[in-house]
């Protein structure tokens, strides 16, 4: 990924230069729309690295009950060292579990045998594996918790609309939103609000995508053996199956199945459903147990044809929606935050507002070609390995062994994986802003 370009050259000095008395109280404002980890990992890293010379405030409704999803997320390495940066990363409170080794195979469903068709291990750097399982439910408290001692104001509202002109019509000084209490003036305001962003359908900003013949499954598996940090990715003809290790004798299955199947299977009580689950899960770690039934949501895939707008700013799934089966989606998003958050951090520091064009322009193009080709890798990849074609099955498993007959190529799939290829963003390096 290029290293987002900078908004300008200046002295020690002048990147120091506060801005608390010179520009107006309003003029220093960002708002964040979304308040998941996306929104609360941005609002978190602006306000650690500005403190006083911003005031911060994710809105989400959300934010008044705390939700519940189900989801699990693997973070890279990369992804981990920005946590670790912004004081979020307590692997004992998160129960984050490190994923050791990942295993490919490629099958029928019907079929008893799945050799090992590829398999990855080791490490990303020395000590540090390339990715962590995390819960949403865990790392969205700590999240919420550390924002709120950072000064970040968590308000359980929604952003209706956003203008980027004043009340008055001008076009200088802070945008206006509405809110579902009130409104308020802003210098920026980023859209973290989902794959069916309102504010970006606002902001005339066009979005290209479609939706896959898949739901996605998902659910958190018990077994009677240890799963020693092993992940695994079933690719069979109707999608892949994905078994991702938690802590405990605990797995989390991401399922892609095509929607009239996943209907179907909806239907079922918990133990067929489990019976469907095993099928797929096989033997290796014994009896299985389902700790809830399967939660659906939909697949596809998604592009907005701009990153930014006056004062506006995409980031997560309201810039890009990906299938899940590289299980990039959040890690992606958390890039958007490091380079989102290093070009407004910088443009401040420099004594501009947090909402100016050029340090917008820094993060599109920090992050639209990484993103883009995210996307098009994993649509690329499901389309591939999810069907029956017999010359396509032939070429997938020649092309797997041969990839893990090659060393060199399997560590750089594992440093791409854990986000440690290319120039990388301070956060993502590790280091503060």
């Amino acid at each position: 990924m290029p290293r987002p370009a900078r908004p300008g050259k200046s002295s020690l000095a002048a990147r120091n230069f506060a801005m608390e008395h010179d520009v107006p109280h309003s003029s220093r404002s960002i708002l964040i729309a979304g308040g998941g980890a996306v929104g609360l990992t941005l609002g978190l890293a602006l306000k650690q690295a500005l403190g006083r010379r911003v005031e911060v405030t994710v809105a989400d409704p959300a934010l008044a009950s705390g939700g519940r999803d189900r989801r699990a997320y693997a973070l890279s390495a990369g992804a981990r060292r920005m946590l670790e940066v912004l004081g979020v990363w307590d692997e004992q409170r998160l129960a984050a579990e490190p994923i050791r080794d990942m295993v490919v195979t490629d099958s029928r469903l019907d079929e008893p045998l799945r050799p090992a068709l590829l398999s990855f291990g080791g490490e990303a750097a020395p000590g540090e594996p390339f990715a962590h399982m995390v819960e949403n439910a865990g790392l969205t408290a700590m999240l919420r918790e550390r924002a709120e001692a950072a000064g970040v104001a968590l308000e359980p509202v929604r952003v209706e609309r956003w203008s980027a002109a004043a009340a008055d019509g001008a076009v200088q000084g802070p945008g206006l939103a509405r809110t579902s209490s009130g409104s308020r003036p802003a210098s920026l305001l980023v859209a973290a609000d989902g794959a069916r962003s309102a504010l970006r359908d606002q902001a005339g900003i066009g979005w290209v995508g479609w939706r896959y013949r898949q739901c996605g499954l998902v659910a958190t598996i018990g077994h009677a053996r240890p799963h020693r940090g092993r992940a695994v990715q079933h690719f069979l003809p109707s999608g892949p199956f994905a078994i991702l290790p938690l802590t405990g004798n605990r797995s989390s299955i991401v399922w892609s199945e095509r929607r009239d199947n996943a209907d179907a299977l909806l239907t079922l009580d918990a133990d067929d459903q489990l019976i469907e689950i095993a099928q797929r899960f096989g033997l290796e770690l014994g009896a299985l147990t389902l700790e809830e039934p399967l939660h659906a949501y939909p697949l596809s895939f998604g592009m907005a044809r701009r990153f930014v707008g006056e004062r506006l700013a995409l980031v997560g799934e309201a810039a890009h929606v990906m299938h899940p089966l590289a299980g990039q989606g959040l890690n992606v998003g958390l890039r958007d935050v490091a380079v989102l958050a290093e070009a407004v951090a910088d443009a401040v520091r420099l004594g501009l507002e947090p909402g100016d064009a050029g340090a917008l322009a820094a993060y599109e193009r920090g992050r639209r070609v990484d993103a883009l080709s995210m996307g098009a890798a994993t649509d690329v990849l499901n389309r591939l390995f999810s069907n029956d074609d017999l010359p396509l099955r032939l070429g997938r498993e020649l092309g797997l062994r041969l990839v893990d007959r090659l060393p060199p190529l399997k560590r750089f799939f594992v440093r791409e994986a854990a986000g440690l290829i290319g120039a990388q963003p301070r956060l993502m390096r590790g280091k503060a802003l």
